[in-house]
Order: C-alpha cells, then structure tokens, then sequence
C-alpha cells in the first residue's frame, strides 16, 4: 500500500513517570508512516482525495500536548488510535516516539518505542434461541457498531435454522455481519462476551439454548489456535446456517486454512 511519511516531527509535552518530566516538560520526536491509497489523489490532484499531513501534524502536536500520561507506550497507543479515528482514508499506521532528554542519569543518544497498528475486517457469526430472538441479534449489531473502535459495515440477513449438537431445544434465529475494527481478536472476543453478558447469556449446557451466541469466523487472514480461541472458527466450513448468512456478505472471502471462498465453501457443503 502507498503511504505518506512525517518524520521526526519535534513536540515539546509533559510526559513521564517523574513528576519532573510532568512539570518542567521535554521534548518529544515523533514520525509516522502512514499507509494509504493515493492513487485517486496522484490522478485528480485534489486535496481531499488524500489525507492532509499537515493536518495530521498539527493533531499530533496538540495531542501529545493536550494529554500528560507516565509512559511513552500510552502515548503512542493513544496517538495511534486517534489518528486512525480521525483519518479516515488512513488503514494502518507506523509510529515512533523518541524520548531524546529521557532521565536515566547515562549518557545515551535517544529512547524510543516503535508501534504499528491499524484497522481489521473481522466476521461474526450471530445467533439465539431463546426469547426476543430477533431482538438480542439487534441489540448485538448496536452494540458493535457504538463501540468506538468497532464499525459495523454489511450485516446479512437473519436465518431460521434448526438446532446444531444434538441437544433438544427451539429452533435458532442465525446471522453473519462484517465489522472494521481496531481491536485485537483477545480484545474483540472479550468484548462479544461482555455482550453476551449483556443478554444474559448462560454457559449451562454444551451446544445448548442460549440468548446470544456470537462467534469470530474470520479476522483478516489470520491463522491462530489459543487455549481460548481459534481463527478461523474450527467449526464454520461444516455449518450451513453459517455460511449461508456469511456468503451473502462476503462470497468471496477466502478462508486461510482450506484455501476456499465462503461461497465455495457454502455450494460443497
């Protein structure tokens, strides 16, 4: 991807663990790549088909002054976060922070922390049995999409579909919908849960009735396997009432394990 690269940019702030440095202040270095399409900029030559870096300049500056946090690690995070808020044509960013005054009582040249972080394409799997069916799909759409680093961007339709794992319970109302995210998968996991919770979800029985079910399918194209998560979802290429929602809103989307599209994935099952 193209990006725009500010570099070294001087900013005088009052960050740091010592009271000192919250009160006296030093001074602050910081450059950012910035990664975007500037094909539509490069042929139209119009400022707003690009992404002004003078203005990202004047943001990083009152940013780094406007805020007073212990570590250059929280700096950076928030800066980060901010500027992908605020940009929109911005998809991921590289950010250094240097401390060159840091107060170590040594000689030394420079302290600095390095960072990369920017938006994700998460699909999650919706479901529920019990109760306002419909209504908890609903409130878990809501609920993404007013997280502020969470934007909901294509939801499919709701699918009626019998229940999966032999338990006897009521028939599910199913779903799929594609979120733009700045979580990390640990982080967007914890945060379906908390909906969960919000819906009163109970882990009683495995494969059993629930209020809310919600699934991470695909994050990007990662491949990961932890004692408390896997992605892609092990179970979504065996699932109808997975892929058929999820093939109305991504048919083309490529699972990074098997190699196939959802669609493709959807007609051989």
């Amino acid at each position: 991807m193209d990006n725009i690269t500010i570099q070294n940019l001087e900013v005088f702030a009052n960050h740091g663990v010592y009271p000192e440095e919250n009160v006296l202040g030093q001074k602050f270095i910081i450059s950012a790549v910035l990664y975007t399409d500037t094909r539509k900029a490069g042929k139209s030559d119009a400022l707003e088909h690009s992404t002004n870096y003078g203005e990202v300049c004047h943001f990083i500056k009152n940013m780094i002054e406007g805020h007073t946090f212990q570590l250059i690690e929280r700096v950076a995070e928030h800066l980060a976060e901010k500027i992908l808020l605020t940009f929109p044509l911005i998809e991921k960013l590289d950010l250094e922070i240097k401390k060159p005054w840091a107060p170590i009582g040594l000689p030394l040249d420079t302290v600095s922390i390095r960072i990369s972080r920017g938006w994700h394409t998460a699909y999650i799997a919706l479901g529920s049995n019990m109760g306002d069916k419909k209504g908890y799909l609903d409130m878990a759409i809501s609920m993404l999409d007013k997280h502020p680093l969470c934007r909901v961007t294509k939801v499919s339709d709701f699918l009626v579909t019998a229940p999966y794992g032999g338990v006897e319970q009521d028939d599910f109302l199913n779903g799929a919908l594609a979120l733009r995210t700045l979580l990390t998968p640990e982080e967007l996991l914890e945060e379906l849960h908390t909906i969960e919770q919000e819906a009163h979800r109970e882990r009683l029985v495995h494969w059993g009735p629930r209020t809310l079910d919600l699934d991470i399918l695909l994050y990007d194209d990662l491949v990961m396997d932890s004692e408390t998560l896997h992605i892609p979802h092990i179970e979504m290429h065996k699932r109808d009432f997975v892929l058929i929602p999820l093939s109305q809103i991504a048919p083309f989307v490529r699972h990074p394990r098997l190699g196939m599209t959802v669609e493709e994935l959807k007609d051989r099952l």
